[in-house]
C-alpha cells in the first residue's frame, strides 16, 4: 500500500446476529483491495464480533464467514478498534477479544477524519 493511500474508517455497530457486521467487513476488505488504508471502529453491539470465538458461527451467504474476514483483515494490516465504553459496558476486557483488536476511544477515528478519511457505517 502506498504511503499516500487514502484512509477509510468503517464503523460497525451491529453484532454477530446481524448481516450488517458481515457487510461492513466485506466493504472494509474491498477498500483494502482498492488501495485504501482501512480501519474498523466497533461500537455498540459491534464490539461483540471481536469477542473470542463469537464470530465463528456467523456466516451470511454468499459472503465469507465473519471470523475468516476478520482474520484476513488483520493479516492484511488493517486496524480494528473496539469502543472503550462499549467494551466495558459488556464486561469485556482485552483478554476477551481476538488478538489484534485494540480497545480504544473515538479519538483514533477523529484523528483520521480530521485528516480527510472517508467514513462508512454499518
Amino acid at each position: 500500500m502506498s504511503q499516500d493511500a487514502r484512509d477509510l474508517v468503517v464503523m460497525v455497530t451491529h453484532g454477530i446476529d446481524h448481516e450488517l457486521s458481515s457487510a461492513g467487513l466485506t466493504i472494509a476488505l474491498g477498500g483494502m483491495t482498492a488501495g485504501l488504508k482501512v480501519s474498523i471502529f466497533l461500537t455498540s453491539s459491534g464490539v461483540d464480533i471481536a469477542r473470542r470465538r463469537a464470530a465463528d458461527a456467523t456466516h451470511v451467504k454468499p459472503l465469507e464467514p465473519l471470523a475468516d474476514m476478520m482474520r484476513d483483515f488483520l493479516a492484511r494490516g488493517g486496524a480494528i478498534w473496539a469502543c472503550t465504553p462499549c467494551v466495558k459496558s459488556r464486561g469485556y476486557s482485552q483478554e476477551d477479544l481476538i488478538d489484534g483488536v485494540v480497545i480504544a476511544g473515538a479519538s483514533n477515528v477523529h484523528e483520521l477524519i480530521k485528516g480527510g478519511a472517508a467514513t462508512l457505517s454499518f
